[in-house]
């Protein structure tokens, strides 16, 4: 009895762990071979968003890295009242590591029927990601490889993106900029780290 008690306390030790290293933020977020180097399945939940999206991996993971940092559990900051002192709820429902939104992300369950998916999931998120960029492609038929025109879609939502109302933002017009820059300088990188991904040749060597 007693032996099996310790080997369940071993045993949850060790998904704790697990779980506490497949959530923790990369240590090196401007390098996207550094970034799938140490989150080893972040890479295959990133190529198989491509396989069956048809969107290239540095826009949605420079997207990711702009909303979350890539925090699994980051959230938009507090609403405030009375003179500002009092915390009163979010100022979004956007939650996880693509920021979605609550409404949003349920369209996106209801339409790909990916019924246990979680925000706080990164391949849950990324593919979220995909279908929203190749969504964006088809209502404003916006290049899925153009990273600055998809963020502010993403921002804004299609019909913000329509009526033109980043346009009143100048802070955000900056922010796509730097998405855009963000997601070519990832793109660079993963053209010379891609194949040994592919073979996993990175991940052998921590094993």
């Amino acid at each position: 009895m007693l032996k099996n008690i310790k080997l369940m306390m071993i045993f949850v030790s060790c998904m704790v762990l697990i779980s506490a290293c497949s959530t923790t933020v990369p240590s090196e977020r401007e390098n996207l071979c550094r970034i799938f180097e140490e989150k080893d399945d972040w890479y295959d939940a990133a190529a198989d968003m491509r396989e069956k999206w048809g969107v290239p991996i540095h826009v949605p993971m420079s997207m990711m890295y702009q909303e979350s940092s890539f925090r699994h559990d980051a959230k938009p900051p507090r609403d405030y009242i009375l003179f500002g002192l009092v915390p009163w709820g979010r100022v979004s429902s956007a939650y996880g590591y693509a920021q979605a939104k609550t409404m949003t992300w349920n369209d996106y369950v209801k339409e790909t029927g990916n019924r246990y998916a979680d925000r706080d999931d990164f391949e849950d998120a990324i593919d979220f990601m995909g279908w929203f960029i190749s969504k964006t492609n088809t209502i404003n038929k916006i290049s899925k490889w153009d990273a600055r025109a998809q963020y502010l879609n993403y921002h804004e939502g299609w019909g913000g993106y329509k009526r033109k109302s980043y346009r009143q933002k100048a802070w955000l017009i900056k922010v796509a900029d730097k998405v855009d820059e963000r997601a070519r300088r990832y793109a660079t990188q993963l053209k010379t780290c891609e194949d040994d991904l592919k073979s996993g040749w990175f991940f052998g060597i921590f094993d």
